[in-house]
């Protein structure tokens, strides 16, 4: 498959640091020489990324997340391989090759008034490799898990995982926006516009929804939509911690009965490093305890942690975070 960089134990070795008597993550975790080899795996994870910010350039957001997959490679790689964090469940497959399009994004001058539809057009054959990956990786029986990268690669996820399953995909997305915008181009704002269009969503749930970040018109469609719903973030706020996880618990068993994926979009979480930082948001502990409880369900074929925007100062926070939410879905 074009545009797929597989990676080996040999190109990752300069990542990890090594200590006598210890055995970290990346001494254990498995690789493929091809991606046929997915299908005689014994490993049930695949874990790859996506460093990539074109899509959130086209939605007006923040760049950086180009960058959250080498902070979290650097991060995960040197975790303690124990009976905790189970490194032989994952093969670590490499990442998708974003270099051309990215360089292509970064000669289009701001100035262009085609700029931002440009950009869409880069988006669109991200969409395609993206699709493609997915749709093989759980056609060959394995859940995926995504580190981006903006969230428009959504759509390439729900794409492929209803192409491998021949039907449409329910999501549960943990997110402060819907992207449900307006599908005039693509962008990081309108995945799940796409999808929904293209009849390939589900049921489509949207858990921690910011109100004064959600046009009118788009409530105004979710309101009236039998397989679109949310929970405001500012409902969630008034509830104890433990009304919170029964809230999600609630909305999961409102996709978990038939194939979903999960999204989170790290928007959602309090004060960490995304497109569209916030100040108000889920703490980190309670976004991995959602995490974990989605593991649990039979009926999840991929997991897409995105937006992470990590700079210079916050590379550490980022990539560690994005590591316990990895090692807590495959716990």
């Amino acid at each position: 498959m074009e545009g797929i960089k597989l990676y080996t134990s040999r190109s990752i070795a300069s990542y990890i640091s090594t200590r006598e008597g210890e055995t970290k993550f990346g001494e254990k975790v498995n690789f493929i020489s091809n991606l046929e080899e997915l299908k005689s795996s014994k490993a049930k994870y695949v874990l790859f990324g996506i460093p990539e910010d074109i899509g959130v350039r086209a939605n007006l957001g923040r760049p950086g997340a180009a960058n959250a997959w080498k902070s979290c490679l650097k991060s995960l790689l040197n975790v303690q391989a124990n009976q905790y964090t189970k490194p032989e469940k994952l093969v670590l497959l490499g990442e998708v090759d974003c270099n051309e399009l990215m360089n292509k994004a970064s000669n289009i001058a701001i100035e262009d008034p085609n700029y931002i539809a440009k950009l869409g057009d880069l988006v669109k054959q991200l969409d395609t490799t993206v699709s493609q990956l997915i749709q093989f990786i759980i056609s060959a029986g394995k859940i995926p898990i995504i580190i981006g990268g903006g969230h428009n690669n959504a759509y390439g996820n729900i794409k492929g995982a209803s192409l491998a399953l021949k039907k449409p995909l329910n999501v549960l997305n943990i997110d402060a926006h819907t992207d449900l915008r307006t599908t005039e181009y693509r962008h990081s704002g309108n995945g799940f516009s796409f999808a929904r269009n293209e009849k390939l969503l589900g049921k489509y749930r949207v858990f921690g929804l910011h109100q004064n970040y959600t046009p009118q018109y788009i409530f105004e469609n979710m309101n009236t939509s039998a397989n679109d719903n949310y929970r405001l973030f500012e409902h969630l706020i008034l509830k104890s911690s433990e009304q919170i996880v029964k809230a999600f618990r609630e909305e999961l068993e409102l996709v978990a009965n038939e194939d979903f994926g999960m999204e989170l979009d790290c928007d959602a979480i309090k004060g960490f490093p995304s497109s569209a930082q916030t100040p108000s948001g889920f703490a980190i502990n309670m976004v991995r305890n959602f995490i974990r409880i989605a593991s649990e369900e039979e009926h999840l074929k991929y997991l897409h942690i995105c937006e992470a925007a990590p700079t210079e100062q916050s590379e550490i926070k980022v990539g560690k975070t994005l590591s316990y939410l990895i090692t807590d879905f495959i716990h």
